[in-house]
């Protein structure tokens, strides 16, 4: 691998990226399984497609690390926080998505800053599509609570 020269700072989001993602990965495959054993295959299913969509992401972090030179190194997965229902579910996910929103931003923000305008598209990217899931759950549990 060829020395990097790249932006600590940026190297520390990609990485608290990659270990954000891979956790999500980890969170919504077993939330799928969770729902599955409850009966919900429809939900099953969604969280399914939500765990791919993060890996995806995880993918690019990773794609974006090689990139600039350097290994990628998910630090440390989240432990699972499970609910004894849906909404419960929906409530973890949407705070888990909430500080993705949050690092995607910080890293743009200093991208911005810094002038590294590749990077700072790479994670306005990553923030477009974490702030639609964020909403997506939002409007989820705002369905859950009209049903009651």
């Amino acid at each position: 691998m060829i020395p990097s020269n790249a932006d600590p700072r940026v190297l520390g989001f990609l990485g608290r990226g990659l270990s954000l993602e891979l956790s999500a990965v980890q969170l919504y495959s077993t939330q799928a399984m969770l729902v599955a054993s409850w009966g919900l295959a429809d939900v099953a299913e969604k969280f399914r497609a939500e765990s791919a969509e993060e890996m995806g992401h995880a993918e690019r972090i990773i794609g974006r690390m090689l990139a600039l030179g350097v290994a990628p190194n998910a630090s440390q997965l989240r432990p699972v926080r499970l609910g004894s229902n849906l909404y419960q579910l929906l409530e973890h996910d949407y705070e888990f998505e909430v500080e993705l929103v949050g690092l995607y931003k910080a890293a743009s923000e200093h991208c911005a800053r810094t002038g590294d305008h590749d990077g700072r598209l790479f994670f306005e990217a990553l923030l477009g599509e974490e702030q639609e899931h964020a909403k997506g759950l939002e409007a989820w549990m705002q369905e859950l609570q009209q049903q009651q």
